[in-house]
């Protein structure tokens, strides 16, 4: 168990459940991991209250909802959207996407979205948006970012869904985001899984604005893929990648079981993203 003054748990990768925003083949390939309960399971969970109370229960203070812009790959959850489920609910902290794209001066348009509806993230999906994140049309995003004061996570790494480009997904690409803006926070979603693991846990040793997320790594597979996690314990961010893993109050038994000091699984679990995102 955490010590009674830990800081609080904070799950920085949740997709909320909008009817019709994902596409057909995400519905599919859930429905073949977890059975054919799964669709009475999101419908229940397309009421937000549903899912805040989930969340409590298992143990989860704040949990990031994430927006996505990916019409071509695996679907659309609005910005809008996400604002108006985080709207009253202290739990969630709503996080914005952008795709490069779609939108017209997407700097100008991420500070319309901050001042609009308070976002206090940004969510970029090159793997599915189909950008290579050091490409400079992104830039004035990242400018904006940096000035805002607004973390932006990368998914980075392999993907299982109809359409992605892998390619897009090489964390190396963040290296020249991270020398070029030093104050803006990057954070890897799911740190290279696959095929960079090596690459994301050096760039988050190398840059000090550079964060490794570890959503859609089983728990007792991270010590195999990271066995000097220590080392970078202070750069270490979970989540839970809902609903793509359903269990989330079994991810964190799994995280807090591992071989590693209390103090670095504090830090794993919320700590970081508390000092990411301004938590109390």
């Amino acid at each position: 168990m955490p010590p009674k003054d830990a800081p609080p748990v904070v799950d920085f990768h949740v997709h909320p459940v909008v009817e019709g925003s994902a596409k057909p083949w995400i519905v599919e390939w859930m429905r073949e991991t977890y059975g054919p309960g799964l669709d009475d399971h999101l419908k229940a969970f397309a009421d937000p209250d549903n899912l805040d109370a989930f969340l409590a229960a298992a143990g989860v203070d704040y949990a990031c909802l994430l927006a996505e812009d990916s019409p071509a790959t695996t679907g659309v959850t609005t910005n809008e959207k996400v604002a108006e489920l985080c709207a009253g609910r202290s739990r969630f902290i709503p996080f914005a996407s952008l795709n490069p794209h779609l939108v017209n001066r997407p700097g100008r348009e991420l500070r319309r979205l901050v001042e609009t509806y308070a976002f206090r993230g940004l969510k970029m999906y090159p793997t599915y948006q189909f950008f290579y994140p050091n490409d400079p049309v992104v830039y004035p995003v990242y400018a904006a970012a940096e000035e805002l004061g607004l973390p932006v996570m990368f998914h980075t790494g392999s993907s299982v869904f109809r359409g992605s480009r892998m390619k897009y997904g090489d964390p190396l690409f963040l290296d020249d985001v991270a020398v070029d803006f030093p104050g803006l926070r990057v954070i890897m979603a799911h740190s290279g899984r696959g095929f960079w693991y090596d690459r994301a846990f050096f760039l988050t040793r190398l840059h000090p604005n550079v964060y490794m997320e570890i959503s859609g790594i089983p728990p007792k597979r991270l010590l195999e893929h990271f066995p000097e996690l220590e080392r970078v314990a202070d750069k270490v961010i979970w989540g839970s990648d809902w609903p793509g893993y359903l269990d989330i109050q079994g991810n964190l038994a799994a995280v807090r079981a591992l071989p590693l000091s209390e103090e670095t699984k504090v830090k794993i679990l919320g700590g970081n993203a508390s000092r990411l995102l301004g938590l109390p």
